[in-house]
C-alpha cells in the first residue's frame, strides 16, 4: 500500500530527515512515485486527492495473515493491513453487520471519534487487539489519521521527500524511491493526526523522542521515534480526561 500527502494536511515530523543523505525526488510531481507503484503492483487500484496527495492499494503478494484491505464511504478513505482478534465485540460496539471486515471497523472508529465519541483517540485504539496498521484520510475535514499496532506487527515506512511531502508505504523500496534515506519505521503503539502530529496511543501521558534508525545495510536513515520513561505531557490530566468538547459543531479533531 501507497499514500502520499501534501504537507498542508500532513506536515511530517523533522526527525524524518536525514541531513546526510536527504530526499531524492518529489512524489507528487508528474505522478513520480504513483507511476513506479503502479508499474511493480499492475493490480493496483489509486484514489487521488488531488493536490493534497493519494491513495494506492494492491493486494499483490501480501501476507495471507496480515492481508490488506481499502475501503471509501463518504469522503473517508482507508488503507488497511493485518489481522484484529476482537473484530465480533468491536463490530458490537460500533453497531456494525456481521458482514463487516477489520477496515470497516477502523472507519466506524474514526468517524466515532471525529463526531464526538465519548471516549479519546488512545482509549480507541487500546481496544483494538492484533496485528495492525492503518493509514485514513478524511477529505472533508483534510485530515490524516494514522496508527500502528503496539508491537509493530505490521511493517510501515513513512519519510519525506524532497518538497516535505509525508510517503507512507509497507515497501522500504518505494519510499526510498523519492525520500532517500530520509525515511524509518513508523513508531509502535503510536498514532499521528493532521492536527496533534505524533502521539504514544499506549503510553498518552509521555512524551517521544527521536532516534536516529539503522537500516539492515548498516546506513543511518531517519529517526523513528520511542516513550521518554520519565516524562510527563503538560497537562496531562486533561488529555488522561479525554477531549473536551466546544460547541456543539466542534469534534475531536480540532480539540486534540
Amino acid at each position: 500500500m501507497l499514500a502520499v500527502f501534501d504537507k498542508s494536511v500532513a506536515k511530517s515530523p523533522e526527525g524524518l530527515k536525514n541531513s546526510q543523505s536527504g530526499a531524492s525526488g518529489s512524489a507528487l510531481k508528474d505522478s513520480l512515485l504513483l507511476k513506479h507503484f503502479t508499474s511493480v503492483h499492475p493490480d493496483a487500484v489509486s484514489f487521488n486527492q488531488g493536490v493534497y496527495g493519494f491513495m494506492s492499494f494492491s493486494s499483490d503478494k501480501q501476507n495471507p495473515l496480515l492481508p490488506r484491505l481499502f475501503a471509501a464511504v463518504d469522503d473517508v478513505f482507508c488503507l488497511f493491513q493485518g489481522h484484529i482478534e476482537n473484530i465480533a465485540p468491536l463490530k458490537q460496539l460500533y453497531g456494525l453487520t456481521k458482514t463487516a471486515n477489520e477496515v470497516n471497523i477502523i472507519m466506524e472508529a474514526y468517524r466515532t471519534l471525529r463526531d464526538r465519541g465519548p471516549n479519546p483517540v488512545d482509549h480507541a485504539l487500546r481496544n483494538i487487539k492484533g496485528k495492525f496498521a492503518f493509514i485514513v484520510y478524511d477529505s472533508s475535514s483534510k485530515c490524516v489519521f494514522i496508527a500502528v499496532d503496539a508491537d509493530g506487527s505490521v511493517p510501515l515506512f513513512w519519510g519525506m521527500d524532497s518538497e516535505d511531502h509525508l510517503v507512507l508505504s509497507d515497501d522500504t523500496e518505494v519510499v526510498k524511491k523519492v525520500c532517500g534515506r530520509s525515511f524509518a519505521p513508523f513508531p509502535q503503539g503510536c498514532f499521528f493526526i493532521s492536527t496533534g502530529g505524533l502521539q504514544s496511543f499506549e503510553h498518552p501521558l509521555k512524551e517521544l523522542k527521536p532516534v536516529l534508525w539503522v537500516d539492515g545495510l548498516g546506513q543511518t536513515c531517519g529517526s523513528t521515534f520511542v516513550v521518554v520513561e520519565e516524562s510527563k505531557k503538560e497537562g496531562s490530566a486533561k488529555v488522561a480526561a479525554g477531549i473536551p468538547r466546544v460547541g456543539s459543531d466542534a469534534d475531536w479533531l480540532t480539540q486534540y
